[in-house]
C-alpha cells in the first residue's frame, strides 16, 4: 500500500499515477480511491440553472462548518450525511485491504487518518457537537477512522508544497484552506508508517525519481 498525501496543488494525483505505472511493470497493481465525490458533486450543482450557484454556495457554508473545529456542526441532517459518507470510504478501504491480502499494490492518492479531524481525508465532522444525538454520529464517525487509521501503509509520500505554488496551481480553491492544509500535513504519522518526504515544488522530473527510488526500496523488502 503506497500512500501519496499533501495539499491540495502538491501534484498527489500525477505522482501517483506515475508511482503505478512503475509498479505494473513488476507486480499487479490498482489505483486506490478514497474520495468522497463531494467536490465534483458540487461543481455539477452549480452549473444548474437558476438556483445552481446559490445552493453550490449554501452547501459549501454547511461544508466549512462541518470541518471546522471552531464551529458549530450545523444539525442533524448534514452530521447524518457526513456519517453516510464515512461509511462509504470505510467501505471503500475495506476493498482495498482485500485486494492488498491477495497481493495486489495498491497506489493512492489520500489515506484516512484520525490525527486531523476534517482536512486530510480525516473525520468529516470536526466541529463542535450541539446535541448528545451529534456527538454520537460524531463519535461513531471518529471510530471507523480509528479503525482505518489502524491499517498503517507500506509507504507514505508526503509532498511538501508552500501555499503561494499550491494556489497557482489550484485557482479555483480557497486560500485560507490550502493554508490550514499545507501547515497540518506534517501532523500526519499514519500510524507511524515509513514516511518519505518531498518537494513538490522542483522539476518533476527529479521529484518522480526520488519517489521511484523510495518505492523500489519499500516493495523490496515485501
Amino acid at each position: 500500500m503506497i500512500a501519496v498525501v499533501g495539499s491540495d496543488g502538491s501534484g498527489k494525483s500525477t505522482l501517483s499515477a506515475d508511482i503505478l505505472q512503475h509498479i505494473r511493470k513488476t507486480r499487479p497493481a490498482e489505483a486506490g480511491y478514497l474520495g468522497l465525490g463531494s467536490g465534483e458533486q458540487g461543481r455539477a450543482i452549480g452549473r444548474w440553472p437558476m438556483i445552481g450557484p446559490r445552493l453550490h454556495a449554501y452547501l459549501d457554508s454547511v461544508a466549512d462548518r462541518l470541518r471546522d473545529p471552531q464551529q458549530t456542526i450545523p444539525g442533524i441532517l448534514p452530521a447524518l450525511y457526513a456519517l453516510r459518507k464515512s461509511r462509504k470510504r470505510h467501505a471503500q478501504f475495506d476493498t482495498l485491504l482485500e485486494q492488498r491480502r491477495a497481493g495486489i499494490a495498491i497506489v493512492t492518492d489520500r489515506y484516512p487518518q484520525s490525527e486531523v479531524p476534517g482536512l486530510h481525508d480525516g473525520p468529516i465532522m470536526a466541529g463542535i457537537a450541539a446535541t448528545p444525538r451529534i456527538a454520537a454520529l460524531q463519535a461513531e464517525e471518529r471510530a471507523l477512522y480509528a479503525e482505518m487509521a489502524q491499517s498503517q501503509p507500506t509507504l507514505v509520500i508526503r509532498l511538501n508544497v508552500d501555499v503561494d505554488t499550491a494556489m497557482a496551481r489550484k485557482p479555483d480553491h480557497v486560500r485560507s484552506l490550502i493554508a490550514r492544509k499545507v501547515e497540518t500535513v506534517r501532523q500526519l504519522t499514519f500510524a507511524d508508517a515509513p514516511i518519505v518526504d518531498l518537494d513538490a515544488t522542483v522539476p518533476y522530473e527529479e521529484e518522480l525519481a526520488a519517489a521511484l527510488a523510495a518505492v523500489d526500496a519499500a516493495l523490496a523488502v515485501v
